[in-house]
C-alpha cells in the first residue's frame, strides 16, 4: 500500500474501513462553514471525506512521507492545508493566525496516534481557544476510562470531564486499521463546556493527592499528600457529605470541586 512501511515509532495505524469513516463524519455533524483540524491524517482516508464537506481542513502530520502522499492525493482541493510538524509543540492561536483563519468554532476530527492520545486531548481542552468539539478515534480502553463514572473514576476521566462532556459513539474493530493494532478502538465525542469557577491548579493538586494511592482511603491520601491533620480532613469530608473511608474513584467531579473550595 503506497509502497511505504508504517512507522511504529509514530504509532501509525491507518484507518482503512470506509464504514468507520462514515461514522466519524456523521458524529462530527459537519457543516459547510466548519474549520476542521485533523491530527495525524496518515494516508488521508478521513481527510478525503472532510474536504468535501467543510470550509477548511488543516491536516497536521508529523511524518513528511505522509505529507507528500496527501499533497498528491488531495491536489485538486483548495480547502486543505497540510502542515508538517509536531502537534504537541505548536500554538493553536499562531497556527490559525499564520493561515489567516479565525480561531472560533473549529473542530478537531482525528484518528489519533495511540501514544499521544491523552496529551493531545489535554492540550486542546486546556487551551484558551478550545475547539467547539472533538470527534476522535482512540483505543477502546482509553475511551472507556475517559467516560468513566463513579465508582470507577480515574485521573484521565477527571482531567477530561473537568472541561468537557465525553461520549462513546461507537466501538471499532482493530481490523478497521492497517496494520492491525493489538486492541480495538472507539469513536469518542468530546464537547467542551463552560469551565468551573474554581482554582484549576488547586483542583488538580487535590485530585492527584486523592489518587496518589488509589487503593487507600481518601482521608489517608489527602492528609498525607497535602500534609494536613487526618482528623481534620475526616471531619471536613463528613461535613460535606463525603465519607472519609471512600476511595478517590468513588467521587464525582462536583465532589472534587466542593473539596477544592473548602480546602483552599
Amino acid at each position: 500500500m503506497f509502497n511505504i512501511k508504517p512507522s511504529k515509532h509514530l504509532g501509525q495505524n491507518f484507518l482503512i474501513d470506509r464504514n468507520i469513516v462514515k461514522k466519524v463524519i456523521k458524529a462530527a455533524n459537519l457543516k459547510s462553514t466548519d474549520i476542521i483540524l485533523e491530527i495525524g491524517p496518515g494516508l488521508g482516508a478521513l481527510t478525503k471525506e472532510l474536504v468535501k464537506k467543510v470550509k477548511q481542513v488543516i491536516a497536521y502530520e508529523k511524518d513528511p512521507r505522509m505529507c507528500q502522499i496527501l499533497k498528491k492525493s488531495l491536489k485538486n482541493y483548495k480547502n486543505i492545508e497540510i502542515v508538517n510538524g509536531d502537534v504537541l509543540k505548536f500554538e493553536i492561536i499562531k497556527l490559525f493566525k499564520n493561515l489567516k483563519l479565525k480561531i472560533i468554532n473549529y473542530k478537531v476530527v482525528s484518528n489519533l496516534p495511540f501514544y499521544i492520545t491523552a496529551p493531545i486531548i489535554r492540550k486542546f481542552l486546556e487551551a484558551k481557544n478550545s475547539p467547539k468539539e472533538m470527534v476522535l478515534l482512540v483505543q477502546k480502553e482509553v475511551a472507556q476510562r475517559i467516560c468513566a463514572r463513579p465508582p470507577d473514576m480515574n485521573l484521565l476521566a477527571i482531567s477530561v470531564q473537568f472541561y468537557a462532556k465525553p461520549e462513546i459513539i461507537s466501538y471499532v474493530s482493530k481490523k478497521s486499521f492497517w496494520p492491525i493494532p493489538k486492541v480495538d478502538s472507539a469513536i469518542i465525542k468530546i464537547v467542551p463546556q463552560k469551565k468551573y469557577n474554581v482554582n484549576k491548579d488547586l483542583f488538580f493538586k487535590i485530585v492527584k493527592a486523592g489518587f496518589s494511592q488509589p487503593r487507600k482511603q481518601l482521608a489517608n491520601n489527602l492528609s498525607k499528600m497535602l500534609k494536613l491533620n487526618k482528623q481534620e480532613i475526616s471531619s471536613l469530608l463528613l461535613k460535606n457529605n463525603i465519607k472519609p473511608t471512600l476511595r478517590a474513584e468513588a467521587l464525582t467531579i462536583k465532589d472534587w470541586i466542593l473539596l477544592t473550595k473548602v480546602l483552599k
